[in-house]
């Protein structure tokens, strides 16, 4: 079983953080890092690939930090674990990112292996996808 990485848990429990401070201005990456009990230089670059997806802005200064620039409702799980895991399938011939041909199948279409991990992955991907921000603050 394919587990997430650190990084993909220190990126939503750091996002999880951000969501509950939405609209109060820019966060502190030493608050983020403390509260969350993240490793600050591994944050630092954590929240720099988040930032490049659209999803966050930072003011650097005394008062800086960074912020949710999208709403905490507009912000899945799915896009978050997709960017920092590469892949949600568990098998890359099911894969829709990092698809590769099965070395085993003789035939994709008609192999059952295959057919059961794809539902899987079609939701774990559902679920995640549904899943935003905000959601996880309530």
């Amino acid at each position: 079983m394919q587990m997430i990485s650190k990084k993909t848990q220190y990126a939503m429990l750091a996002l999880t953080k951000l969501a509950k401070e939405y609209g109060n201005g820019p966060i502190p990456i030493s608050e983020i890092a403390i509260s969350e009990r993240i490793p600050q230089r591994f944050l630092e670059n954590i929240l720099l690939e988040i930032k490049k997806m659209g999803i966050l802005g930072s003011r650097l200064g005394k008062a800086g930090g960074y912020y949710l620039i999208k709403k905490p409702e507009e912000v899945s799980l799915g896009e978050i674990v997709r960017q920092f895991e590469g892949t949600i399938a568990m098998i890359y011939c099911i894969s829709e990112k990092a698809y590769q041909p099965c070395e085993f199948c003789k035939n994709e279409k008609a192999c059952k292996i295959r057919k059961v991990f794809k539902e899987v992955r079609d939701s774990t991907l559902s679920i995640l996808q549904r899943t935003t921000l905000d959601q996880l603050i309530d």
